[in-house]
Formats: structure tokens, sequence, C-alpha cells
């Protein structure tokens, strides 16, 4: 029997998503023997773990302080080992931009992009470059924040004029946006599963189909009812081959542990990567689960095998 620290909660956006799949978590961890001690995650944190003396944590934390590397580093200090990625992934998987520059560089497809920051407008008089950066990009352009998960801040500019009000809604969510070549096509999600210093497992395509909005926003992501999901997927053999390798590629770019998610949209140029998430939703409509069961995968399987991950490091 382990001692585990399931940290959850945090004070990110995410909280509440993130409470949700810290419950589901410690349940497994209970079913499989271990002796389990829920934290959430606030200015006591180091506190709460010295006295819970945990031989383990599990990180089911979402959005800024638990996605972001900071509380990977913390337990390092601390010489806790945790599950999922280390602190060098988790820095670059959730910020889109650095994530992005790694997709390019290692030859993955990824929408075209600009970045703008509070800095560039106030300082440097990027306003005035709005025109440009539409011009290059096209419209509608996808503006989100940099640093944000759940597709949360997300907006959408269907022409130039729309641009300067999406930006403003999204800079309220941090201070640098990303606004990237909005691709046409199907959403898809890869989820991968690796045990240890294990190969990962890139489970079933799930397809997300939001039923009542055009696009796949926080709400279609987590209430019941709002999105119709598919899986697997319906793609023909080789494409289905196509995307599952281009997942487990970003895998290996972004030097992932444990779990991760890969969303992509399947336009007519062929899939292309949005984002890494490397701590993704373990909620019952989250979609690794989804994956999992389809996979013949339960849920305990999947948190056994991602508490695992945290011994390689």
């Amino acid at each position: 029997m382990t001692r585990v620290a399931v940290l959850k909660g945090g004070r990110s956006l995410e909280r509440q998503v993130s409470l949700a799949s810290g419950a589901r978590v410690e349940d497994a961890l209970a079913r499989l023997g271990h002796d389990v001690v829920a934290i959430d995650v606030g200015p006591d944190l180091v506190t709460q773990l010295r006295e819970a003396r945990p031989q383990v944590a599990f990180v089911a934390l979402h959005g800024r302080g638990g996605e972001d590397g900071t509380v990977q580093e913390l337990l390092e200090v601390l010489g806790i080992p945790y599950s999922g990625s280390g602190v060098h992934a988790c820095v670059r998987c959730a910020d889109k931009m650095l994530a992005k520059h790694a997709l390019r560089d290692g030859g993955l497809p990824t929408p075209d992009w600009v970045v703008l920051g509070q800095i560039g407008f106030h300082e440097l008089g990027m306003a005035e470059a709005l025109a440009d950066i539409g011009q290059r990009l096209g419209f509608p352009l996808v503006v989100k924040p940099v640093s944000q998960g759940s597709s949360l801040g997300v907006k959408f500019a269907a022409s130039q004029e729309e641009l300067p009000a999406a930006l403003i809604a999204a800079l309220s969510y941090g201070p640098r946006v990303l606004l990237e070549r909005y691709i046409e096509g199907r959403e898809l999600a890869v989820s991968l599963l690796a045990a240890g210093d294990e190969p990962a497992q890139a489970l079933p395509i799930v397809e997300a189909v939001p039923r009542d909005r055009q696009f796949y926003d926080f709400a279609a992501r987590y209430e019941i009812g709002r999105t119709d999901f598919v899986c697997p997927a319906v793609l023909d053999h080789a494409l289905g081959e196509r995307v599952r390798e281009i997942a487990r590629s970003a895998w290996g770019l972004l030097d992932c542990r444990g779990f991760a998610r890969v969303d992509m949209i399947l336009g007519a140029d062929g899939p292309t990567v949005l984002e890494i998430n490397p701590i993704p939703g373990l909620t019952e409509t989250s979609l690794l689960p989804q994956a999992a069961d389809a996979a013949g995968v339960s849920f305990d399987e999947v948190v056994a095998r991602v508490l695992a991950s945290a011994g390689t490091r």
C-alpha cells in the first residue's frame, strides 16, 4: 500500500474541473488499495504535504499553478515523486506559443499564428499592425489566451472589425494572446497513456461534435448533453494511423509522461495539432476516460498507469 496525496482544486479558473477529476482519482486509488490523502491545493500546500508525508503525489490539477510546471517544481524541491509530465514538459505544453514552436520545429503540422501581449500593445504600438496580422493569417481568426486550457477565453473574429473586441476579451484571461489561423474541420482528440518508461499507447480517437455551438468551448466540454462524442472516430485506417502517429510524435517532442491529450483539427489538408494537454481532465465527460473505455481500459487501470509514471523521474 502506497500513501498517495491527490492534488486537486487549486485557484485556477479550472478549479471545479480539477475537483471533479481529483474525486474520481481518489476513488480509484482507494479501490486499488492505496492510502489516499486528498489535498485541495492552496497557500498551505507545503504545510499539508509535510503533515501528510505522502510517498507520491498524483497531480490532478488543471490550469495555472498545476499544469504549467509550478507545482511539479515544488514537488521536486520537496523530494516527492509525482505523476505525469515533468517541469519542462508542463511549461512548454501550458504555453501555447512554446508548444507550437516545438511542434513546428519538429516538423508537425500546426496552424499559423502570431502572439500579441499587453507590452506590445502598450509600449510598441502593436495595435497599428492588426490589419497586417489579419492579412497575413486571414479570417476568421481564433483568438485565445496563451496560457489557459479547457477552451477558456477562446474568441473568434470573423472579420477585421471583430478583432479588437476578441483581443480585449482574450486578454482578460492573461497578458498574452495567440492569434491563430482558423482551420475548418472535425475536432479530434488523441489521448495517450504510458506506465513508467513504456512507449505511449495512443487510445482510440475521439471526435467531439458540439450540438448547439459552432465551436467546442468550455461549456461544450463539461456540461453533459452539450456535445456528442464519437469514439472511435470514423476515419479510414490510413488516416487514423496518421492522426495517432502525429499524436505520439507530439508526445515525444514535448517529453510527456504518464498521460496527455493531443487536440487536433482534421481539415482539408489533413490533421493539424492545436495543443497538447499534459494533465487532461478525468471527469465523467472528459475525453481520456471515454477513449480508455473504448479501448477496454478501466478507469482504475488508467489511474494505476498514470501513478506508475511517478517512478520514472
